[in-house]
């Protein structure tokens, strides 16, 4: 049940078109169109109106999808600091995560750290190392790394899910800040 102090959508996602849904929740999940569309061809109802509604009804499309699909999703994610970053190639929200957690800011050497680390993370794991990092910091993002490379592959891969779904849900409630009914 929806409260009135709960964050809401201006426009309602129940009462949009696919096309226009998709164009604004696409990129809520890093180059996977495919989770705004199916979740829109799926229903949407009042319940769907908030953050919190639209992120639960993504996250059963992540739920039900095929590993095969799930890894390109991971693997759509650009490396934390890496030269996607470095050439200016990132998402609109990826560039703003990642200055906002101040990896922009990097020293040489924590640069060389986190290509390091991101190199030793795809290696053992075959995919890029993904965290949510709205509210951290390029030092806190770095301890993660060394924590993390100890984990092994299927809690990996849990874990980069669980990732996504927090990115995913920081991005929703941005959209739903900049459309305040």
């Amino acid at each position: 049940m929806s409260t009135s102090t709960e964050l809401k959508f201006a426009i309602s996602p129940a009462e949009m078109n696919e096309a226009d849904f998709v164009a604004l929740f696409g990129g809520v999940y890093e180059h996977s169109s495919w989770v705004a569309e199916q979740t829109c061809q799926q229903g949407l109802n009042e319940a769907q109106n908030t953050p919190a509604g639209l992120s639960a009804a993504m996250q059963k499309e992540i739920a039900a999808a095929d590993r095969k699909r799930l890894m390109a999703l991971i693997n759509a994610h650009p490396d934390l600091a890496g030269k996607a970053a470095v050439r200016g190639e990132l998402t609109a929200e990826s560039t703003s995560e990642q200055a906002g957690a101040g990896i922009s800011e990097c020293t040489a050497e924590e640069f060389e750290q986190f290509q390091h680390y991101n190199e030793a993370y795809k290696e053992k794991f075959g995919f890029p190392f993904i965290m949510a990092v709205k509210g951290s910091n390029r030092h806190k993002i770095l301890a993660a790394f060394i924590e993390r490379l100890e984990n092994d592959a299927e809690a990996e891969y849990q874990r980069a899910l669980n990732e996504i779904n927090k990115i995913a849900r920081f991005r929703l409630d941005a959209i739903a800040n900049d459309r305040l009914r």
